[in-house]
């Protein structure tokens, strides 16, 4: 399997999302969820945006959930709007951004990815 660092991993079945949701938590790391949707234009603005910042920031976990795909997940989460980015640390949400803003997505990954020893 590749190195899952500096990625965004898209998620297709619930036990793929369950898997690196937990991983998450027990890392302790910060997740950032783009719920998004293949028929969203701001979407697919957003997503080679979303795929610079996992670069630069390896040391959080960055999923894709296609709301089509895993209803499930995005009505747990209360997901209305495409793209809607969760943040999510030990499993709580933590912050929110709605819609394909790239600066305040880069700030909420930076204020929330701070690594703490």
């Amino acid at each position: 399997m590749a190195s899952e660092e500096g990625q965004v991993i898209s998620c297709h079945s619930v036990d793929e999302w369950k898997q690196h949701f937990q991983k998450g938590v027990e890392s302790k790391k910060l997740v950032v969820v783009d719920f998004t949707a293949s028929w969203c234009g701001p979407c697919r603005f957003i997503a080679p945006i979303l795929v610079e910042i996992a670069k630069k920031t390896p040391h959080v976990i960055f999923l894709k959930v296609d709301v089509d795909e895993l209803k499930t997940v995005a009505q747990e989460f209360e997901v209305e709007a495409m793209p809607t980015f969760l943040f999510i640390k030990e499993g709580k949400v933590v912050d929110k951004v709605v819609g394909a803003r790239k600066e305040e997505l880069q700030e909420k990954v930076d204020k929330h990815g701070v690594l703490t020893a």
